[in-house]
């Protein structure tokens, strides 16, 4: 394979879109991770919530960062703990994991991230209207940092962003896989990444109505986007599915049982993203074909 087909300049209207799902985003870090491996870089990614985290590294070329930040050995860089919910009463620390994390902890290159040249947008869901929006800043760390915040700041375990005039949270409650936004950009061809399996649908579960009604009191358009999501996100599935079926989008899934949103054991998300590295060497050549079609 020549590497004229491996670089991304070659894949002009071509777009990566990675689902978000918490822990889970640990599969998408081993399918991304061979893809760098591999020098297989796509001149447009869009990420949501955990996907965005993958988005940004994927774009800096920093192969198993990603990996680093999910899998945690020690409990106090977690980033989530119930002694910062009793303090702050919200579970996650967000400030540790876009702050400690990308400035200290585990470096984001972020030079590296600018120089590529890769368009990244993160999706993020305004509070006010309920609608998706899609960000991206190549001159600001800061900023940058800031948005990947808010589109992982999921409703009851963190706080919502400000930026500007606006508050935003967690982009997956308006647009949970933003494939019809890539194809809108131009990009006739586009690799998504999915967390869950074939098969699955969301659920609103029993009594969430209410508690998004009496949380989220001050922002009706989010607690629409919040109640209507199961069904947004269903319907995503099913056209997702149909385009797959027909060529059109090439989707990569797990295909082996998933973790939870939240999940912590090592030993579980070490399995879970070897699964997602050696899907990525199972797709790869299948990938390629599909992009030079």
């Amino acid at each position: 394979m020549t590497e004229e087909y491996r670089n991304w300049e070659s894949f002009s209207h071509s777009g990566m879109v990675l689902e978000g799902g918490g822990s889970r985003g640990v599969f998408t870090a081993g399918v991304l991770d061979y893809f760098m491996e591999k020098n297989l870089f796509l001149p447009y990614t869009v990420g949501v919530s955990a996907g965005a985290c993958n988005a940004l590294d994927y774009a800096s070329g920093q192969m198993g960062r990603t990996k680093d930040v999910f899998i945690v050995t020690d409990k106090k860089r977690r980033g989530w703990s119930m002694e910062h919910f009793f303090k702050t009463h919200y579970l996650y620390d967000m400030d540790m994991l876009f702050d400690e994390y990308p400035n200290r902890l585990i470096p984001f290159d972020y030079e590296s991230y600018k120089k590529r040249g890769m368009r990244v947008e993160m999706v993020v869901t305004n509070l006010t209207t309920g609608r998706p929006e899609y960000l991206s800043d190549y001159k600001s760390s800061k900023r940058l940092y800031k948005i990947c915040r808010a589109s992982c700041s999921l409703p009851m375990v963190a706080p919502p962003v400000k930026m500007g005039a606006d508050l935003y949270m967690d982009g997956g409650l308006a647009d949970s896989i933003p494939f019809g936004h890539s194809l809108m950009l131009g990009n006739k061809k586009n690799v998504v990444i999915l967390t869950r399996e074939m098969g699955y649908r969301k659920k609103l579960k029993s009594g969430m109505e209410g508690i998004f009604r009496r949380m989220y009191k001050d922002h009706p358009a989010l607690v629409r986007a919040l109640i209507n999501r199961p069904k947004v996100y269903n319907r995503q599935l099913d056209i997702l599915e149909r385009l797959e079926r027909e060529g059109k989008v090439f989707v990569i899934r797990p295909t082996e049982k998933t973790v939870g949103r939240a999940e912590t054991d090592p030993h579980k998300l070490e399995a879970f993203y070897e699964h997602g590295y050696n899907t990525g060497v199972a797709v790869y050549e299948d990938v390629l074909e599909y992009l030079r079609r």
